[in-house]
């Protein structure tokens, strides 16, 4: 109580004490401004003229929260990347080591706890000293340093830097101004609520910002658990961050150290013998330069990018693109993902071992999507965000589109030729149109010429097909070719599907809609990766996947049928928390059927037979046999694109393999990928068991039930036993 009074006597009188100091430096002749620049005496400032100029002062000082880390998570609760201008992570008092407090206080404003913002003491002793040994001492008090920092860090988050002004550039004005600010602040806040705020914002390193940032930086440790001599060094560094930096000037660092340890004896602060053990103590540094941003992400390079574009384009984190990089930035937002690390971590793995150093940039990624709530679990490529020698390197994500819905940057790759995945789509129509499962279609007919009928009930002409993409012949093909002799004759739909023959595919169109055919693609969300187009079903091509279709949006196609028909728009963000733990918006999984159960379940039937007896049977085995699985293969028209997009009920999975840059024009044929020569690139072959190896390990940890049976009306006749295809 008696050190209340005392403060509270103290705060009354310390105003007219500074002004009472001014006034008696005038008279004699040196004005107190000397502490700052000591030229400054000859400014003119009169005895009245100076308490004037300090009444005229602001005294209210806005203290907005400083600048903080935005941490970016998985769904379990894994660091996945750190966004920041100034590496901070702020702590309440509690949290950091009585070893730090005591320390900082003792070297930097030993009469903290007595004085009202102001030391007069402090001050006369600095100008005296700068007068009769021109020095030029500050005689700031932690509070005004306080003032100081939470002045310059509101300037930085404006981006007003330029108007920062240093220690050594102030004049008179702006040490009045900085000594009547602490003074008001004092008013405000308790001793230890500025101790707090001072060792949050204060700067230590360009690697750390805040105590908390400075222990970890410096020693792999928390603010809290530092020790005595820990924390002597980091109080030290504070006059100089530079000159006492211990990783670059140990000497002085330790020099400075012992001088801080020195004070706290002398202020009783630490015994004689904590003293001596720790000035005996070596500096021992443990170095953790921050990982700032999606390149130097802990994992999930590209997961990261795409969640920092979801945010940067999102008007509800800024109404500008500078307001939303700062909300990114200094907000110290907690964005918490859907990503689920272990399946990330085995999707890595994969896509690393499925390409080798790839001095060929052959590209390969795999994106889960779970069935019902659209979350995205896992995104991998096997690329480095950054050039290292002897790795394909690229900042463009292979599994999203190259933009938003809105025309906004997304930094993907624009999206791959689809080829034979698209398939069940017309197939899906098919069912939809009230036809049977194992109905005979013609599949040895290779030519459709130019006025062939086909049906389209919305009016839209039909484009033509052409192997050599050249007829310019509206609704014709010049020569259709399935991937292997044997299959050009007639054969039930559900035979062509899961052997996946193009002339069937073609034979099936004959007798549908294209404008049905168009309304199921774009119902499943399917469309072109590059600009956001729907894909025309109109142009005959399109039916085999000729326009390029980002992985996500495959993998989450599919994921429909695993969820009897319930279209659920992919998402990444589930929580989005602000400093303060406000919530902002996130993503929410928005679902609707969009194909009708029956007919999901007709396809997800035929798809289980890809990788028991049709183009997947050579992939590996136990997929199918350790849980209910449904799949497509996928090859583009020159092999450049490769797939296997298949399911559980649990979980999604697009796998591709092929070149992903280079303007997705290189063919693949005749390559050699980890040691293995191929003459021409299959979905089975390359991305068949990057698909495979990884859901064997991940796709028991969504749990998956046997897919419920299409109608017995829809099923038709059963189908004789084929012969494995490609």
């Amino acid at each position: 109580m008696a050190k209340q009074k005392k403060r509270r006597h103290t705060l009354a009188n310390t105003l007219g004490r500074v002004i009472g100091f001014f006034t008696a430096s005038a008279l004699c002749g040196v004005l107190a401004a000397s502490l700052v620049v000591p030229a400054v005496a000859a400014a003119g400032f009169g005895i009245s003229r100076s308490k004037s100029y300090f009444d005229s002062l602001p005294s209210e000082l806005v203290v907005h929260p400083p600048s903080q880390s935005t941490k970016v998570l998985t769904a379990d609760g894994q660091p996945i990347a750190t966004f920041y201008e100034e590496n901070r992570v702020k702590v309440a008092l509690d949290q950091i080591s009585p070893f730090m407090r005591d320390a900082i206080v003792a070297i930097e404003d030993s009469r903290f706890y007595d004085h009202a913002g102001v030391d007069p003491q402090g001050v006369l002793r600095a100008v005296i000293s700068n007068v009769t040994k021109g020095g030029q001492q500050g005689a700031s008090t932690i509070t005004q340093q306080y003032v100081t920092n939470v002045v310059n860090e509101t300037l930085l988050s404006a981006d007003k830097g330029d108007q920062v002004i240093l220690s050594g550039q102030k004049d008179i004005g702006d040490k009045l101004r900085e000594m009547k600010l602490a003074i008001s602040l004092e008013k405000k806040f308790t001793k230890d609520q500025i101790l707090e705020g001072y060792l949050n914002i204060v700067f230590f390193s360009h690697e750390a910002y805040g105590i908390e940032a400075a222990a970890r930086y410096f020693f792999g440790n928390t603010a809290k658990d530092l020790t005595l001599p820990q924390a002597a060094l980091l109080a030290g560094l504070v006059n100089s961050p530079s000159f006492y930096n211990p990783a670059v000037n140990p000497d002085q660092s330790k020099a400075r150290r012992d001088q801080v340890l020195d004070a706290m004896l002398t202020q009783g602060k630490i015994s004689q013998a904590d003293h001596d053990a720790a000035v005996a103590a070596p500096i021992e540094l443990k170095l953790s330069p921050g990982r700032q941003g999606c390149a130097n992400a802990v994992m999930a390079p590209y997961f990261c990018d795409y969640v920092s574009h979801l945010i940067l384009n999102n008007p509800a984190f800024g109404a500008t693109q500078a307001d939303r990089e700062r909300t990114l930035y200094r907000g110290g937002l907690t964005i918490t993902t859907t990503l689920d690390s272990r399946l990330q971590a085995a999707a890595q793995a994969q896509v690393d071992g499925t390409a080798g150093a790839n001095p060929d940039h052959w590209g390969a990624s795999l994106v889960s999507i779970q069935p019902g709530s659209g979350k995205i679990l896992a995104m991998a490529q096997n690329t480095v965000f950054l050039a290292q020698d002897g790795k394909f390197d690229t900042q463009l994500n292979f599994n999203v589109d190259a933009k938003d819905a809105q025309g906004n940057d997304l930094n993907g790759a624009g999206g791959f030729q689809p080829g034979s995945t698209m398939k069940p789509f017309t197939f899906a129509e098919w069912l939809n149109e009230g036809k049977t499962m194992t109905a005979e279609v013609d599949a040895s007919k290779r030519v459709y010429p130019v006025g062939f009928p086909w049906r389209s009930s919305c009016g839209k002409v039909l484009g033509a097909y052409s192997t050599a993409q050249n007829n310019p012949e509206l609704g014709a093909t010049d020569d259709l070719q399935n991937a292997d002799e044997g299959y050009y004759r007639k054969m039930p739909v559900n035979y062509g599907l899961y052997n996946s023959i193009n002339t069937a595919t073609f034979a099936e169109a004959t007798q549908l809609d294209f404008c049905g055919i168009q309304k199921m693609v774009d119902a499943v969300g399917l469309h072109s990766g590059l600009d956001g187009a729907p894909i025309n079903m109109h142009q005959l091509g399109n039916l085999l996947g000729a326009i390029g279709v980002a992985p996500v949006h495959l993998a989450n196609a599919f994921a429909t049928f695993a969820n009897d028909g319930r279209y659920c728009t992919p998402i990444a963000l589930t929580d989005v928390t602000d400093v303060n733990g406000g919530k902002l918006p996130a993503q929410t999984g928005e679902c609707h059927t969009a194909v009708k159960p029956e007919v999901a379940r007709g396809v997800n039937s035929v798809l289980q037979d890809v990788l028991k007896v049709g183009s997947g049977v050579y992939i590996n085995p136990k997929v199918h046999t350790q849980v209910p699985v449904a799949a497509k293969t996928g090859t583009s028209n020159t092999n450049g694109a490769t797939w296997v997009v298949g399911y559980t009920s649990g979980l999604a999975t697009a796998s591709f393999f092929g070149d992903a840059l280079d303007g997705q024009k290189r063919p693949g044929q005749n390559v050699t990928v980890n040691g293995t020569f191929y003459k021409r690139l299959d979905g089975y072959m390359v991305a068949g068991p990057q698909w495979a190896n990884y859901m064997v390990q991940v796709a028991k940890l969504y749990p998956a039930d046997a897919f419920p049976p299409p109608p017995p009306p829809m099923m038709g006749t059963p189908s004789p036993s084929p012969t494995p295809g490609r």
